[in-house]
């Protein structure tokens, strides 16, 4: 059984962690043996009937110029006037993390009962856990999206299936400094009694 100290560790763990854009992040990342771990702790989010709705896709250094090139082909395809600086600027964000995921959702497909919005948020818990092991181990994370992410280029880049949607990118690395806390709701503010 859990003791106070065991829970008063976990709600610092929860309550320290932060958000860092991939342009705060640098080498080190994890460790093939921490990423073991981090998925580890993934696959331990809620998961009705064990549908497994969710995937993960790590993208390599080596694939990073595979996926600038997929983002600048987004950006053309929705803007074939887009400048030359946006479309390196489109490009640079496929380089920037140590370590890139796409976290992908089966939220349409499968033959399941279990509806869309309990995929989606088993989905999203396993990416929860993901973010906080990833601090307790000292690494800086965050999601990130952008139209590209939803369109053919990239779809196809990660192997999408016509029922399979881009949930976020996962970005993982070492944060170049702390950033002040944002403020954060406090339960008053999301949480109601029902009453008679």
């Amino acid at each position: 059984m859990l003791n106070n100290q065991t829970a008063e560790m976990t709600a610092a763990l929860i309550s320290s962690r932060q958000s860092f854009l991939p342009k705060r992040l640098f080498q080190p990342g994890p460790t093939a043996a921490q990423l073991e771990v981090i998925f580890s702790m993934a696959a331990t989010a809620p998961d009705h009937n064990l549908t497994r709705p969710w995937r993960i896709v790590i993208c390599p250094q080596e694939c990073r110029g595979l996926l600038s090139d997929a983002f600048a082909r987004s950006l053309l395809d929705r803007d074939p006037h887009a400048t030359e600086q946006q479309v390196q600027d489109a490009m640079v964000k496929a380089h920037r993390a140590p370590l890139v995921m796409l976290a992908i959702v089966n939220a349409r497909g499968l033959d399941s009962d279990v509806p869309p919005s309990e995929r989606i948020i088993a989905a999203g818990c396993a990416i929860q856990n993901i973010f906080l092991m990833a601090h307790a181990m000292g690494f800086g994370a965050s999601p990130t999206s952008g139209k590209s992410m939803y369109m053919k280029p990239v779809r196809d880049l990660f192997g999408l299936k016509e029922f399979e949607d881009p949930l976020c990118f996962i970005n993982i690395g070492t944060p170049d400094r702390s950033t002040l806390a944002k403020p954060r709701m406090i339960p008053s503010e999301f949480v109601s009694t029902l009453k008679f």
